[in-house]
């Protein structure tokens, strides 16, 4: 081989595109794999509903009623996915978020439900925070001035994981970023004798403008913002510290929420641990994928698989995603 001059160029040695040449190929030396057990489906269970209602900032995904919730658990273990994570949306709200704790709470006869038609075959989760549940919206009950009081909220924690616990749940998902949440809700579930009740830690949690269309999706009542008890984004050390609390409390997973803008966070928490990992793909993740589709600006599918595989890549176990139910489909196909 020569070049313009007629020098001799020349041929390379080493050839990685030998190893990109087929389908086959790419497959056989991937470094990364994307699986349907590794994706976990969040889903909402709107109380007193009689039909699935859309939710505009989060296109494909709907409030559901108590049976269409069942019909979708059921897709998801058709799809061989890993778990489904349930958020209750109640009809009244007050203070104290009592739909939480309340045996007929929403989100507990949801779990009752899902568990009682697919627990064998699905591990089933839920959401344990009170913002769904509060006229405020904050994550926690509040002092006389309307700061979130950190030491009550964890006994209304523990409640909330005895309830949720009576109900049948695998694992509860401890959200609301209080300190000491795990070793409350821990401590509170084996004194109860719920001993084998797994806790999934969302450790790492941030104040990200990532969660807009999730206020929709539950239709949150929040009032001012919770930077003070959730994570600044511009903290990196300070996420990987929280798991390792979160850990020595015993928290059995750990999570870092949202999962793309904080690919960094996941894999120091991974190479932190020696514990499964999740990563949350959040509601703003998923709608500009969704809206720049829609635009005609990226090709959808691949773009929902690169996501995901990044998410695996940055060393995340498990991903909990909005497009699970697709995704499996797509990794099917």
């Amino acid at each position: 081989m020569t070049d313009e001059l007629g020098a001799q160029v020349p041929r390379p040695v080493t050839r990685p595109r030998r190893l990109r040449t087929t389908q086959g190929l790419r497959s056989l030396v991937a470094e990364t794999r994307l699986a349907p057990e590794q994706l976990v489906l969040p889903m909402f269970v709107r109380e007193g509903a009689t039909e699935p209602r859309p939710i505009s900032t989060m296109p494909g995904v709907v409030q559901h009623t108590r049976d269409s919730l069942l019909k979708a658990a059921h897709e998801a273990v058709d799809l061989g996915l890993g778990g489904v994570m349930l958020f209750g949306i109640p009809q009244d709200k007050d203070a104290l978020g009592s739909g939480a704790t309340a045996p007929s709470g929403i989100l507990n006869v949801a779990i009752t439900d899902v568990v009682a038609e697919v627990g064998d075959a699905l591990t089933v989760m839920s959401d344990l925070c009170l913002d769904e549940f509060t006229d405020h919206g904050h994550c926690g009950v509040l002092t006389p001035d309307g700061r979130v009081d950190n030491d009550r909220t964890l006994e209304v924690y523990a409640e909330m994981a005895l309830a949720q616990a009576d109900a049948g749940v695998e694992m509860v998902g401890p959200s609301g970023m209080m300190d000491g949440q795990v070793a409350a809700i821990r401590g509170a579930l084996d004194g109860a004798g719920h001993t084998d009740v797994a806790i999934l830690a969302y450790s790492a949690k941030y104040a990200s403008s990532f969660y807009g269309p999730f206020r929709e999706a539950v239709d949150s009542s929040l009032q001012g913002d919770r930077r003070t008890y959730q994570q600044d984004p511009a903290n990196a050390r300070e996420g990987v510290r929280e798991v390792l609390l979160d850990i020595a409390e015993g928290a059995d997973i750990v999570m870092v929420k949202p999962a793309l803008g904080y690919l960094d966070v996941v894999r120091r928490v991974r190479d932190a641990v020696d514990v499964p990992v999740a990563a949350y793909n959040v509601s703003g993740e998923y709608s500009m994928v969704e809206a720049a589709a829609e635009n005609g600006w990226i090709d959808r599918e691949r773009a929902i698989l690169e996501v995901l595989t990044s998410i695996r890549r940055a060393g995340a176990d498990v991903v909990l995603t909005y497009w699970a139910l697709e995704a499996a489909r797509l990794l099917s196909a």
